[in-house]
This record gives structure tokens, C-alpha cells and sequence, in this order.
């Protein structure tokens, strides 16, 4: 069996493009090579797609300091713990209502 043609993968190009959320199916496409030849690039993936995470992360946080009131509650319930219903956590019982 002939050994598979090698590809010249462009490190920036495949950072690039991971850093915009494609997949590996996507990057192996774009470069024309199969979705293993894309994995050995692991370390390029991977930092391309925590760039991609603070990217968004980013948007969010400006979003909610905007006063988008969805934004707020979305990173108070993931980031905070925070939730629509108001729980004991030790007893799963709802909290009593102090008035």
C-alpha cells in the first residue's frame, strides 16, 4: 500500500479556522486531507478553540453590561449558580416565604 499523500497544513490557517468554531470535518475539508491528518494538530485545534470561547465570552460579558437582562440571567445561572427556582439544597424543598 502506498503511503498517503502528505499535506502541507498551514499551523495559522488551521488555528485560524478552529478559532471560528469549525469542525475537524470542516478544517479537513478546507485543507483537503482527511480528519486524522487534522487531529495530529491537536495543540493548533485546541488553542484555536479556547480563543473562540474567550471571543464569545467576551461578547457576552459586553452584551449583559449593555443591560441585556437574558445575558444577565444566563451568566448568573452559570457562573454564580443561580436558578429560576428557589431550592434548599440540602432538602430539595422549596424555601419558605418570609414576608
Amino acid at each position: 500500500m502506498a503511503r498517503p499523500k502528505k499535506h502541507d497544513i498551514d499551523t495559522k490557517q488551521l488555528q485560524n479556522l478552529a478559532r471560528l468554531g469549525c469542525t475537524n470535518t470542516e478544517i479537513a475539508d478546507f485543507f483537503g486531507c482527511s480528519e486524522n491528518t487534522i487531529r495530529r494538530y491537536g495543540e493548533y485545534l485546541t488553542k484555536g478553540r479556547a480563543e473562540c470561547k474567550m471571543r464569545l465570552r467576551q461578547m457576552q460579558w459586553r452584551s449583559a453590561e449593555k443591560g441585556n437582562v437574558t445575558m444577565q440571567i444566563f451568566l448568573g445561572k452559570q457562573m454564580l449558580g443561580q436558578a429560576d427556582s428557589p431550592l434548599d439544597t440540602v432538602s430539595d424543598q422549596p424555601l419558605p416565604f418570609i414576608d
